[in-house]
């Protein structure tokens, strides 16, 4: 009930404004994919800190639409670490296909697969060394200036230690006018290793248009579950440009 609350609280802040964007800059994706013939890019970098460690990722997020209601991804990232030390490698390499098999237009509906195949490219000690399988469903629902947007799946895990895993997330947006979206989030992953806990974070984010094909999108917040060993604060920064 409290996590429920924070996130009727954060989205009642932003009432006020004309649908709304999903996908980048939250954790929670959404099944609408780039249009046919057209690119989306995202030079992104994000973060967590819990307590004096600090890691993330900076990197390329790429989006291109090949047909109507397909969108092909790949994820180029360099990893970071700061945890007594600090280091930095280059990150595991993500692909993925997103199929937007059901769309109702009139009724503002949609429903997409999104699995991503993620490889073990990483150096320096990140990622797992093994391929892995991100195989989740998402849904949206607009509603004039409101979208409402979410679902989940499970991550085939493989590797000593590590177990198969599942995620969720639920994220309401709105124009607020024609050059800025915002936006709430809640997102829970359980735990990717043995002995491992569960994470869970609610995000406030939101798009900038900068003008032209750019824009500017960022998102951030707590960690409230397990904030003893897991992340306590989580940041996201991107200048995305669509053409």
């Amino acid at each position: 009930m409290r996590t429920i609350s924070m996130l009727g609280g954060l989205a009642a802040l932003m009432l006020g404004g004309s649908g709304a964007s999903a996908g980048p800059p939250y954790a929670t994706d959404d099944p609408e994919p780039t249009d046919r013939g057209h690119w989306e890019v995202y030079a992104f970098a994000s973060g967590a800190q819990s307590h004096s460690n600090f890691e993330g990722a900076a990197g390329f997020d790429l989006n291109y639409g090949p047909a109507a209601g397909v969108q092909l991804t790949a994820t180029l990232p360099i990893e970071y670490a700061a945890d007594g030390g600090g280091r930095a490698g280059f990150g595991d390499i993500e692909m993925g296909v997103k199929y937007r098999f059901f769309q109702r237009a009139d009724a503002g509906f949609s429903i997409a697969a999104f699995p991503r195949l993620i490889l073990p490219t990483a150096r320096s000690g990140f990622g797992t060394g093994r391929v892995r399988l991100l195989l989740p469903i998402w849904a949206q629902q607009d509603i004039g200036d409101w979208s409402l947007f979410g679902g989940g799946g499970y991550t085939i895990n493989p590797g000593p230690g590590n177990r198969d895993f599942w995620q969720s997330g639920l994220a309401l947006t709105r124009t607020v006018t024609p050059r800025l979206s915002l936006g709430a989030e809640m997102f829970h992953e359980t735990a990717s290793e043995v002995g491992g806990h569960g994470t869970t974070s609610v995000n406030v984010g939101g798009v900038y248009r900068l003008g032209g094909p750019f824009s500017l999108l960022f998102s951030g917040g707590p960690g409230f579950e397990h904030r003893r060993d897991g992340a306590q604060l989580n940041a996201y920064v991107a200048l995305g440009l669509g053409f």
